[in-house]
C-alpha cells in the first residue's frame, strides 16, 4: 500500500481531534471526551492511511435536518457521502459506537471533508451534526448504537461485495463495551463462515463504558482468543501507536477469515486531569471550578 501521510501528520491531526473536542467540551460544558482521547490515533490513521475512500460527495458545511426520515420525509443527505460515491475499488466505514460522533466529525474536518468550522453546529438543534450519529450525521452508514448491529450491518455488506466480485474492503469501528453483545459474536461466526476476508473490524479496547470499567460489567477478556474461537484473526497493539495500528490493520495476512484489530487505548490520553475520574469517564462534564485546568490543557494542545 502506497504511503498517503505519514506517521506525523497523523500524529498532528489526531492532537487536533484531542483539542477540537476538548475546546467543545469546555463550551457547551461537556462531551464524550474520553472517547476522542483513546481513539483519535485509530481514526486518524483509517481517514489518513488505512482506508480508500473516494472524494467525500457530502456538503461542505453543515446543513439542516428535516427529521426522521419516513413517507414523504426523505429529503436528507445521508453521511455517508462524505466517504464518498460508492464505487467497487473503494472502501466502506460503518461506526458502531456512534456517541464517538464528534471524533468522526473532527477526523472528517482535518482531512478537507467537511468545514474546518462544522463543530459550531454540533448538538445544535435542527442541524444534522448530532452527538448521537445516526444515517443522516456526516460519516455515519447508518444509525447505529453501541448494541453490536452495526457490525452486523457492515458484515451483510462485505458478504453482498464478495458476491459481486467488489475489490474495496469494509471497516467497522466497535467500542469493547460491545463485546458483551452475543449478536456481535454471532455475526464473527457467520463473517467466517462465509470467509468475509474483505472486513476488517477495530475495537478501541479503552476498558471502560457508560457504567465504569467494563471488566467490572461482564468480563471481555480474553478478546484476542474470543475472536480467533469465533473464526477471525485477530491481532493486538497500541492504539496510540499509529504505525502499530497501521501495520495491524493493512498488513496483517488474513485470507478468507475477517481481521480484528483490538486497539489497546487509553480514554485520558492527551488530558491527563482526567485520570482523576476513572473509570466513570463515559460522558465529561467540565465543573467551573475545573475549567482553568483543563484550559491550560487545551492552550497547550
Amino acid at each position: 500500500m502506497s504511503q498517503k501521510a505519514t506517521v506525523d501528520e497523523i500524529q498532528k491531526t489526531a492532537d487536533s481531534i484531542r483539542r477540537q473536542i476538548l475546546k467543545t467540551a469546555l463550551d457547551k460544558g461537556g462531551c464524550y471526551l474520553a472517547q476522542a482521547c483513546s481513539s483519535a490515533e485509530l481514526v486518524a490513521s483509517l481517514y489518513m492511511e488505512i482506508m480508500n475512500l473516494g472524494p467525500s460527495a457530502g456538503e461542505w458545511e453543515p446543513i439542516p435536518f428535516p427529521g426522521v426520515p419516513g413517507p414523504g420525509n426523505m429529503n436528507y443527505q445521508r453521511g455517508a457521502a462524505y466517504h464518498g460515491v460508492p464505487a467497487p475499488d473503494k472502501d466502506r466505514f460503518f461506526v458502531s459506537c456512534c456517541h464517538y460522533a464528534s471524533v468522526i466529525y473532527c477526523a472528517l474536518a482535518a482531512t478537507g471533508r467537511i468545514s474546518p468550522d462544522c463543530m459550531e453546529k454540533f448538538n445544535v438543534d435542527g442541524w444534522n451534526m448530532e452527538m448521537i450519529g445516526a444515517e443522516h450525521s456526516p460519516g455515519f452508514e447508518n444509525t447505529a448504537g453501541s448494541l453490536g448491529q452495526t457490525v452486523s450491518i457492515a458484515a451483510g455488506t462485505a458478504h453482498a461485495r464478495k458476491m459481486k466480485g467488489e475489490t474495496g474492503k469494509v471497516f467497522c469501528l466497535l467500542g469493547d463495551g460491545e463485546l458483551q453483545e452475543g449478536q456481535l459474536w454471532e455475526c464473527i461466526q457467520s463473517a467466517s463462515y462465509f470467509k468475509l476476508d474483505n472486513f476488517i473490524v477495530l475495537v478501541d479496547a479503552n476498558g471502560q463504558q457508560v457504567e465504569g470499567a467494563t471488566d467490572h460489567q461482564t468480563n471481555v477478556e480474553p478478546m484476542t482468543d474470543r475472536f480467533e474461537a469465533f473464526g477471525a484473526v485477530c491481532v493486538s497493539c497500541d492504539g496510540h501507536d499509529i504505525q502499530a495500528v497501521i501495520d495491524a490493520a493493512s498488513k496483517t495476512p488474513h485470507k478468507d477469515k475477517p481481521l480484528v484489530v483490538i486497539a489497546r487505548t487509553n480514554g485520558t490520553t492527551g488530558i491527563p486531569p482526567l485520570q482523576k475520574r476513572w473509570p466513570f469517564l463515559h460522558f465529561v462534564r467540565i465543573k467551573e471550578d475545573e475549567r482553568d485546568e483543563f484550559i491550560k490543557i487545551y492552550e497547550e494542545l
